[in-house]
């Protein structure tokens, strides 16, 4: 038996009812807001993601699966959705008619990492990005998309987290305070850190070893460092998002694990996703889009990760996987079963049938068994006297509808 690559779930029938419910929320709330729905390739140029994730994060160092092609081009699964649409962004020129543009994508994202609860080697996000405003109410209107989304699906228990990351200017010097501060504890950090502190010192804040939490509590933080435009800058996000009523916390150790952010960040941390506890996240890249080769047009956005999602929310109620069955006895009834079935289908009735025409008894407990509300009975008998007998199965009461026009009578019935 051939299995699934690990880390590769299959999304089951019984489970895909709860995805499409997430997907269409969000459709239906991301486009309430104005954003129109993008689709970018599984497969891009290596170079997109070293250059705007960032060399030295761990995603680039060790989690892509990159590969040489036939042509002998590096390429890359997509391990996460911004770099791809910034890409689409430029290439496609969308800022020609308007610098702002509201776009979200839907799909899967790959990284090489040990398989975990809510965290897979393919897994799912739905992005939102707006460009070409760079004003603080629209970090706080990204906030606020993303906390109605979460409430519309029925999250509960989860915090909203914010950090300003600062940026080009006032983040130097906070690099090189903090790669000082770890370089007199590299013994007390594990060997991961010990290469992030030299190369990139800020991800060491994104450790979850006991150890390395340890020396990072102690560590100095950049809110001491931002300057007066980052300052102000936050200080506006918050006030906008008390405008709104969103209750947040101020995280100062937070700082994401792209390179491309700027200013503000955040995340929505849950409980019940022991570690890796955060269900959604995003922040600012003002610079991202012209790191890629593009103008300079400010972004923000956010990513959700549905895995995470889908093991918080509550149980999706099941679905009958039919409105109607047609039990069909003897050939004739078969026949006109068969011709019934599938004009119901089209018509919206999903039906089903038994097509090796067993027993009354062996159809009626299948019917049971996918609990279809309705069955038509259809033998010989009904056949001479012009009847299709309609069972309710809920209520265990039946009656007859007319053979000649069953079809118009069974989607008065059911419709």
């Amino acid at each position: 038996m051939i299995k699934a690559v690990r880390g590769f779930n299959d999304i089951l029938p019984e489970e895909t009812p709860r995805w499409r419910q997430v997907e269409e929320e969000a459709r239906k709330v991301l486009e309430g807001f104005g954003f129109r729905e993008i689709r970018v390739p599984v497969l891009e140029r290596t170079e997109l993601f070293a250059r705007g994730i960032g060399q030295s994060t761990d995603i680039v160092e060790k989690e892509m699966y990159t590969f040489s092609d036939k042509g002998g081009e590096s390429v890359t699964l997509r391990p996460e959705a911004t770099s791809s649409i910034v890409r689409a962004y430029i290439e496609h020129k969308l800022y020609a008619w308007d610098p702002e543009a509201r776009l979200y994508f839907i799909g899967p994202m790959f990284r090489y990492e040990r398989p975990q609860k809510g965290r897979l080697r393919q897994f799912h996000q739905i992005n939102a990005e707006v460009f070409g405003i760079a004003h603080p109410m629209v970090d706080a209107e990204v906030m606020g998309v993303l906390i109605h989304l979460l409430r519309s699906l029925g999250l509960q228990g989860y915090r909203l987290e914010i950090n300003s990351l600062g940026c080009p200017r006032c983040r130097p010097p906070f690099r090189e305070r903090l790669r000082t501060y770890l370089e007199e504890h590299l013994g007390e950090l594990c060997p991961d850190c010990r290469r992030r502190a030299e190369r990139n010192p800020l991800r060491v804040f994104d450790c979850k070893v006991e150890g390395c939490q340890e020396v990072i509590l102690q560590a100095p933080l950049l809110e001491g460092f931002l300057c007066e435009e980052c300052r102000a800058h936050f200080g506006e996000v918050k006030n906008y998002l008390e405008d709104l009523s969103i209750p947040y916390e101020v995280n100062p150790r937070m700082v994401r694990g792209l390179d491309y952010y700027t200013r503000t960040a955040f995340e929505v941390v849950a409980e019940g996703l022991g570690a890796q506890n955060a269900v959604a996240a995003g922040g600012r890249y003002d610079d991202l889009v012209a790191s890629l080769g593009g103008p300079s047009i400010p972004g923000i956005g956010f990513a959700v990760g549905m895995e995470r999602l889908l093991l918080l929310l509550p149980p999706h109620p099941s679905l009958p996987r039919a409105k109607l069955f047609i039990a069909a006895l003897g050939p004739e009834a078969q026949r006109i079963a068969f011709r019934w079935g599938f004009d119901l289908n089209r018509e919206g009735i999903t039906t089903m049938l038994d097509y090796c025409g067993g027993s009354l008894k062996s159809q009626m407990r299948r019917a049971d068994k996918f609990s279809v509300p309705y069955v038509a009975i259809l033998g010989e008998e009904e056949i001479k006297r012009g009847k299709v007998i309609l069972r309710d199965m809920r209520k265990k009461v039946q009656k007859e509808l007319p053979f000649s026009s069953f079809i118009e009578a069974i989607k008065g019935e059911l419709l």
